[in-house]
């Protein structure tokens, strides 16, 4: 069976429908992975729209959801993911951050509840399960897919996931913010030996430091860990809204003469790991 990643979403904080953001994409974080007849579903970015769409024309109906966080660049496209309006369709719905908020559930329907959203989330006709669980917890998702998580440094709390499929492994790291000189042991336990590694690269080391606090990484940062943690590729991923086509053209030659295994995460860029 085949383990396949692909970027629905690439874009942070909010979504980018000009011109100058074509090359890279403007929908915010959405990513699918597929593993062992399993389909997995990180975040729903207003990317999730367009890979609703195209589970529809596949008669795909079922999927495992998994929340790095619940800000709204991370799940504004969930009311517009036509599969969970169909009656048929199963989808479980997984978060590891807001237990103490009554759970991801609660989070979801508040988003959908008036005088936000005119359409409930009960008018989701499809089977949805929602389960929440404490970051660093592991879990099976059956067909020989683990799945390890670890806590991430993000204002209200965030969510790093590892997918482990026949002696491969993905990680899907962001939104995270990383403290100079300190590697994220969490993050370097996580991510030890991936094939491949999706990391928040919101910033420049030179934009960095303006945005202590924030709870967004750099490229660089990416890199460092990447290497220390002797993983295969890493993805540049979570784009700022203020770097348009000509500025991450740029950041990708730059990415790529400071370590050959980096690569700049585009909408629709697909990536097979098996």
């Amino acid at each position: 069976m085949a383990f396949k990643v692909k970027f629905w979403g690439v874009r942070g904080s909010i979504a980018c429908p000009s011109p100058r953001h074509i090359g890279f994409g403007g929908n915010t974080s959405c990513v699918e992975v597929s593993a062992g007849g399993e389909r997995i579903i990180f975040d729903a970015g207003t990317g999730i729209r367009n890979l609703g769409h195209w589970m529809l024309k596949k008669g795909a109906t079922r999927a495992t959801l998994m929340l790095s966080h619940t800000h709204w660049d991370h799940i504004n496209g969930f009311p517009f993911f036509t599969p969970a309006f169909m009656p048929d369709n199963h989808f479980t719905i997984m978060a590891g951050h807001v237990q103490e908020e009554g759970g991801v559930r609660k989070v979801l329907s508040g988003q959908m509840a008036q005088p936000f959203f005119p359409v409930p989330l009960e008018a989701m006709r499809g089977t949805l399960a929602f389960e929440d669980f404490e970051a660093g917890e592991s879990f099976d998702l059956g067909n020989g897919v683990h799945v390890r998580t670890a806590p991430l440094n993000h204002p209200n709390g965030a969510t790093g996931y590892r997918i482990e499929y026949r002696g491969k492994a993905m990680c899907y790291v962001t939104d995270t913010e990383h403290v100079p000189g300190q590697p994220d042991q969490n993050i370097l336990r996580l991510i030890e030996g991936a094939d491949l590694v999706i990391y928040d690269s919101t910033y420049t080391e030179e934009e960095f430091p303006s945005k202590v606090g924030w709870g967004h990484s750099t490229w660089e940062e990416g890199v460092r860990l990447c290497r220390a943690a002797n993983v295969r590729m890493l993805a540049i991923f979570h784009h700022d809204p203020t770097h348009e086509d000509a500025f991450m053209e740029e950041l990708e030659l730059t990415a790529r003469r400071a370590w050959a295994g980096a690569i700049v995460a585009r909408e629709n860029m697909r990536i097979n790991l098996l």
